[in-house]
Parts: C-alpha cells; structure tokens; sequence
C-alpha cells in the first residue's frame, strides 16, 4: 500500500485491542523505514459509540415495515428485539427520533417509550450482523467526548509517538481542548472529525482549536439531510483551507472496491471532487480494512487523485482564496506568515519557479503555502522529526529533514543542498526559499530566490 501511493496510514480503534492496534503501529514504522518512506501514522479514537448487542456472525433480516424493542442490554439482539449497549438508551432518545444501525443497514424510528423499553418501526430494513453501531442524534447524547477509553488509547499511542489523532464525536472546540495533549509538534497534531450537526455549527471555534480536521460523511450524513451533505462538505472543506488547516474527506470514497476490482463511475466523481472542492487528503476506510484488494485499491485512488490535481485550476483557487482574507488584519506572526506565502505563490507562478524550500519549525509554514496549491512542488523542511511526519498530511508537500544549521544562511544552503542530493532540484534551477529571518523568528518573514549551484 505504501508503494501504491498511501502517505498516512490510518488505524482505527473502534474494533480491535489497543495492543493489536500498537502492533500495526510498529509493522507500519517497520515497512515505511525498510522502504525508505515518510509515512505518517494516524490513530483515530473510537469515541462515545452505541453498539447493539450481537447479532450473530450469520445476520439477521429486519424487515421493513416491522416493529421491534430496543431494550439496554448486551447479551444478544434479535429481529425482535434489539439490546443496545447504552445506559441513558432511554432517558436520551425520544418518540420520534431516527435511530441507524450499522452504515444505513437499517433505519428505525422510535414510536413508543416505556420505563424498561422503545418500540420502534422499520422504515428502511435490512441484514444486520455482529454488533453495528447505533447512530442516536448528536443532541440527544449525553455522553462526554473523549471517553475515559479515549484517554487510555490515547496515553498509549502518545507514548509510541504517534504523528496524529483523530478525535471522534466533536461537537465544540471544548472537546478538542479536553484531549490534554501537547500542542503539535510536540504532541501529536489533533484532527477534529466534523460528524455532528452541531460541529458544523461550532465549525470556526473546531478549526482554531484544532490542527486538522476531518470530514466523516458517514455519521455526519445521518445529521443532515442528504441534499445538504454535498453543500456542507464543500462548505468545511473553503473554511478548513481558508484558516490553513489540512482537511481530510473521507467515509465510502470507493465503497464498491471492497469486492469489486473498479470503481463506480460516480466513484471516481466523488474523489476527483473532493480533490476540485480543495481536500488535502482523501482516506479509505473499509476499502483497505476488510476490502478484497487493498492494494488495487490505492493505486486506483491515488491514479485519481493524481489525474484530478493535474486538471484542477489552481491559479483560480489561489486567487479566491486570497479574497476570503484568511487572517485577521492585525500584525500577528500568523498575518506576516499568511502575506509571505501568498507573495510565494505569486511569484513561482510569475518568475515560473517549479520548487518552494519551506524551513519550517511547526509546520505552520508549509501549510500555509499548501493552502494555496501552487504548481511549484513544496518541500517542507524542518529539523523536528515530529513536525516532518505529521506534514506527511499536507497537499503536495515532500517532507524532509533537515540538520540544524548555526545561522539561517546556513540553514537555506543545506536545504538547497539536500534537496539537490535527493533529487528534487537540479544545477542552475531557481528555486524560492520560505523561511524566518533567524532561529527567533515566530514568522515567516524571510522569501528568497535562490539558484541552485
């Protein structure tokens, strides 16, 4: 998968042991040294999850138009009955509420409330196996994000040095903040997943708090009505990009391509889209879990993704974004580094330049210029080895370390130097140079036009 084209890999917690997870931790570190690749490792939490109780490994048809009981419990479920893994199952759902079991294998809709259980019609049926998740509205839960397992996993993970968590279940900036972690690079980079009506309407406060963010159009899918999803995707993704956050878009890209060795054509739509709407990344979820060929998989998404880039009209996308007036007009360090990048891009797209140096201590600055998908490759430079695999996440950037040098000539001459020894830039080439005026710096204030020796 690596060589297919995968640049993070993603280990998903809601299934599994923390220890089965470690354990594709160190495998992924393992293949990515042997073959010489950044790749970046992102440890997603299973958050607050309601679960029924089993169904069996065979399945159960629920039929449309049935009536069934969903009681609190853990031991079975049935077509009659579904136990559900959750205490406040009947004091947080109401008459009225649509509950969704498994992705959309089945809907039902609450039509009675007793002391000890709901009754609940079939609207939409189908086979349910195993323990599916329950989707309750965001609003009606009461359950804190993150869990106390959350907090276990995520102790775990940090200490491995995990690049990147995803929280789950975010429904306001306090969430984000209650994760406790270092801010990155020191920690790992937290990405907020919007799947919640009420993370779309806290969405400004979730993008300054996080460091990413993640648009799961799964559960985010059961909020909203499915005319708006397409809106609201488009809508997070210009305010991700607009703050300088890498987005990732995600949830059943090429959902047929667990069995199938092709995808749909409105597959391939959906991803070339999510490319034009500005994505920094695109994941696959069941496609490489428990799909059939993982690795045809990759290769197929990135050949999009690659053929999308390359028909996508950048020049347009830089200049509207230069009209959403990204920062706040102050003098701020992020408002200097938001005007360098901008002169940047302007000029590798003026002077034709084909490669941008970025010296960057967070990585703050290589998002920056991301934002802007210029045509000139970015090269993220930093002597932090967490700052270089959590850029493994950001549009078109090449991550690299990079000693550190006494001065800033020096270190904007062996940058020049190790991108010519990888060969990333060759002899004569002029190449621009992002960086901050000395190790002091908290901007970027620095843009040079170097030539290649």
């Amino acid at each position: 998968m690596i060589e297919a084209g995968m640049d993070v890999a993603r280990i998903g917690l809601a299934h599994g042991t923390i220890d089965e997870g470690l354990e594709r931790f160190h495998r992924i570190r393992s293949v990515a040294a042997d073959l010489g690749r950044r790749v970046g490792i992102l440890v997603d939490l299973p958050g607050p999850k309601v679960r029924a109780a089993s169904f069996g490994d065979s399945g159960v048809d629920v039929p449309t138009g049935h009536t069934v009981e969903l009681r609190t419990g853990t031991d079975e479920s049935s077509a009659a009955v579904i136990e559900v893994d959750y205490e406040g199952l009947l004091t947080d759902v109401q008459v009225g509420d649509r509950l969704t079991v498994g992705d959309g294998g089945a809907i039902l809709e609450v039509s009675d409330k007793s002391p000890d259980k709901l009754l609940a019609s079939v609207v939409h049926g189908g086979r349910l196996r195993g323990r599916p998740g329950i989707h309750v509205p965001s609003d009606r839960l009461q359950m804190a994000t993150p869990t106390d397992e959350d907090f276990i996993a995520l102790d775990a993970f940090v200490d491995a040095g995990v690049d990147m968590i995803a929280v789950s279940f975010v429904r306001s900036a306090h969430d984000i903040r209650r994760v406790g972690t270092e801010p990155h690079p020191r920690g790992p980079l937290l990405i907020a997943k919007v799947e919640t009506r009420a993370a779309v309407d806290n969405l400004p406060g979730i993008i300054e708090a996080a460091g990413a963010i993640m648009v799961a159009r799964g559960d985010l899918g059961n909020e909203c009505s499915l005319e708006d999803l397409p809106h609201l995707q488009k809508q997070i993704i210009r305010d991700c990009i607009a703050g300088g956050r890498p987005v990732i878009t995600a949830t059943q890209m090429l959902e047929s391509m667990i069995t199938s060795p092709a995808p749909t054509r409105a597959e391939a739509s959906d991803v070339a889209n999510a490319v034009f709407d500005g994505s920094s990344a695109v994941m696959l979820s069941g496609e490489t879990a428990i799909g059939a060929d993982p690795v045809n998989v990759v290769r197929t998404m990135s050949r999009i993704a690659r053929r999308a880039d390359e028909e996508m009209d950048y020049e347009a996308w830089a200049e509207r974004l230069a009209e959403l007036r990204m920062t706040d007009e102050d003098s701020g360090s992020a408002s200097v580094t938001d005007a360098m990048t901008m002169a940047t891009w302007r000029a590798t797209q003026e002077l034709g330049i084909e490669s941008v140096l970025c010296i960057s201590g967070s990585g703050f600055t290589v998002r920056s210029i991301a934002r802007f998908r210029p045509e000139a490759q970015i090269l993220g430079f930093s002597v932090n080895e967490a700052t270089v695999q959590q850029l493994t996440l950001s549009w078109g950037t090449t991550p690299m370390l990079i000693a550190a040098r006494d001065s800033n000539e020096d270190m904007v001459k062996e940058a020049v130097r190790h991108a010519k020894a990888e060969g990333h830039v060759r002899s004569g080439e002029s190449v621009a140079v992002l960086a901050g005026s000395d190790s002091r710096s908290r901007s970027t204030n620095v843009l040079r036009i170097e030539r290649v020796p």
